[in-house]
């Protein structure tokens, strides 16, 4: 229903359909969630129609819903001596329908269907409702759940980025958590002391790893830096909301590009439809980005001085790194930073030194690093100087070159931090053809999720996550990893002193 103002549910129905025979359910004022509750697993289809009224339109003789259960199999129903009030729909489901009292705030005014065992709800205003659907699906799929908002969507007021008393801003970078619909099969996992461990689920390891290390680090902003999901999964919404779920639950900004995989498969959402989601979260930062500039995702955040003031003492540019392409050259290739990038990177990069500097304020302290999903050719120079981890496979990226690092190293970026190679966990710097070293650091995260793969050539590798901390006051920038089972900082390193990149 394409409409600005207040909407409320009236009524919801499930609709089931041979799929070589399904038509719409079309009734005026009713729309279809757009999510089949079987996941396209079987020769039958369902499908959850909901009834909306602008509540403009309703009077008090109007019935609206203002509560849904979900009963099993076999249990009682909700009716009682008492109340009556409640009316059976499909699959388990019970819902309560009153007299509209002219108040939104008491009807239930959305509706949505998350996926598994282990789905999660982040928005606010919404409940998740635990009993699944009564759909009678095979076990091993993912059973389907019942969200529901109560009251008209709040705005998400925009988090400014601010310098803690002592100067200082701690980032966690987390890569290729790699969440599914349900619970997926963890890959390549190893014990405390590096034995295999037999078959787990992945995704509950994934959010128990990614929550140590968040209590732990306690991060002023977290960047997720591509492949959230897997690809081919049923149903991408239920994935995402499990990796921003403990940011959201712990008041942490934070700010999302994407990899090769979130939008892969013929069920996923699209780029637009996912960081969509993301910014109606709280506390999220994430922005779709000029239109005239190729991909979804490239944006930038700045980080202030203690308030009130409005000096940037830190800018972190995030760019879309697309996805694989077809290709005669290698097996699995993938699409380069574009020229559009490119020219929206320095032209902002430009701007914004420019305007640091009309405000007469000292600019030598000041750094800039970017962050995206698949790494620049230049991460595969075999004449990098490693430093702070190792290479563990290969470089996967582009084998065309934009030459995005000559923009970076123009530009005064200081660190690169990327995903995607998910054994990768160095940072290096690059000589320049004179033999200098002027930066930036190339930095890999490593791989976090337990749904990818975290082995290369027989050889496992534990997961990890990467920390940059900054000390705004002195100009400096360290890095170091959070690995499992490891009660200490890994591969503590400093990038940069007083402003300048460290020479490795």
């Amino acid at each position: 229903m394409d409409y600005d103002g207040h909407i409320v549910i009236t009524d919801l129905m499930i609709t089931f359909h041979h799929f070589a025979f399904e038509n719409t359910f079309y009734h005026k004022g009713w729309h279809r969630i757009e999510k089949e509750l079987c996941l396209h697993q079987f020769q039958q289809t369902a499908w959850l129609h909901v009834a909306q009224a602008k509540e403009e339109d309703l009077t008090t003789d109007d019935l609206v819903v203002t509560d849904i259960k979900v009963i099993k199999v076999g249990e009682p129903n909700p009716n009682t001596d008492s109340d009556s009030s409640w009316e059976t729909r499909a699959a388990g489901v019970w819902v309560r329908r009153s007299k509209y009292t002219g108040h939104s705030r008491q009807a239930i005014t959305a509706i949505d269907v998350l996926f598994g065992v282990d789905a999660v709800e982040p928005r606010p205003q919404w409940s998740l409702l635990q009993t699944p659907l009564q759909l009678s699906i095979r076990p091993e799929l993912p059973v389907a759940k019942l969200s529901v908002r109560r009251g008209m969507a709040r705005p998400n007021p925009p988090a400014v980025l601010r310098v803690n008393g002592d100067g200082k801003f701690k980032v966690l970078q987390i890569s290729d958590t790699h969440m599914i619909t349900g619970v997926g099969v963890a890959r390549d996992a190893m014990g405390p002391d590096g034995q295999p461990l037999p078959k787990s689920e992945a995704d509950p390891l994934t959010v128990q790893f990614l929550g140590e290390i968040l209590d732990v680090e306690k991060p002023d902003l977290v960047l997720l830096t591509g492949d959230h999901v897997h690809h081919d999964i049923l149903d991408t919404q239920s994935a995402l909301f499990k990796v921003v779920a403990p940011l959201v639950e712990r008041s942490i900004p934070h700010a999302a590009v994407f990899g090769n995989h979130d939008d892969e498969g013929i069920y996923a959402l699209s780029r637009e439809a996912q960081m969509s989601l993301l910014q109606d979260l709280p506390y999220s930062l994430s922005e779709p980005g000029p239109k005239q500039v190729d991909g979804v995702g490239n944006y930038y955040l700045q980080v202030f001085a203690q308030a009130p003031s409005k000096v940037p003492l830190l800018t972190f540019y995030l760019l879309d790194s697309h996805g694989a392409v077809p290709s005669e050259v290698k097996t699995r290739d993938y699409d380069c930073i574009k020229q559009s990038q490119i020219d929206w990177f320095t032209s902002t990069s430009e701007e914004l030194r420019k305007a640091r500097k009309n405000d007469n304020e000292n600019d030598s302290l000041h750094l800039s690093l970017a962050f995206m999903h698949i790494p620049c050719p230049e991460y595969g120079d075999s004449n990098l100087i490693l430093k702070g981890g190792h290479r563990g496979e290969p470089t996967e990226g582009p084998s065309y070159n934009s030459h995005f690092y000559d923009a970076l190293v123009k530009e005064g970026i200081v660190a690169v931090g990327c995903g995607h190679d998910h054994v990768n966990d160095f940072c290096a710097l690059r000589p320049q053809s004179d033999g200098s070293i002027v930066g930036p650091w190339l930095c890999h995260a490593g791989g976090s999720g337990f749904g990818g793969y975290g082995a290369y050539e027989g050889k496992r590798y534990y997961r990890r996550a990467r920390v940059w901390e900054f000390d705004t006051m002195s100009g400096d920038l360290k890095t170091w990893k959070r690995v499992e089972y490891a009660k200490e900082k890994v591969d503590e390193l400093v990038l940069v002193k007083g402003g300048t990149v460290v020479d490795a």
